[in-house]
């Protein structure tokens, strides 16, 4: 197959591409890790949970879309648990109160959030600047 377009150069390539292995871990809680990649409209975050670990209840402007890649747990969603494991996607609505019990298997999921989690936004731009980068 011809291919007549030509190809990115590499500052080109470095504005749209990162490499996952690339992006520095988060230390959210003790036991939660997450790598982290944001824009103007839309974050999204790699979750690794530690076994029998909890993420605290809380809520954002954020609505989320959170795929449960492996593991499981207990997802709180409004003073009711939901039951899920690798496979599941949940939605969570904006502004409503959601928090994770972990297995025994801890979980790794990938969240997108639309609106960016301005929080999240603020952490990793502090984490920059404390390191110098830009």
């Amino acid at each position: 197959m011809e291919r007549k377009e030509s190809y990115a150069t590499q500052e080109e390539f470095n504005k749209l591409v990162v490499r996952f292995h690339d992006i520095p871990p988060v230390e959210m809680l003790p036991g939660v890790h997450a790598k982290i990649v944001t824009t103007e409209k839309v974050s999204i975050e790699t979750y690794t949970f530690a076994p029998n670990s909890r993420y605290p209840t809380h809520h954002h402007e954020s609505e989320q879309i959170m795929i449960f890649m492996e593991g499981a747990g207990d997802e709180l969603v409004d003073g009711k648990l939901y039951p899920v494991k690798g496979g599941d996607i949940i939605i969570i609505p904006s502004n409503v109160e959601h928090g994770l019990y972990t297995s025994d298997r801890g979980c790794h999921a990938i969240t997108v959030s639309i609106p960016p989690r301005y929080d999240l936004v603020a952490k990793i731009k502090a984490l920059k600047d404390e390191a110098g980068l830009k």
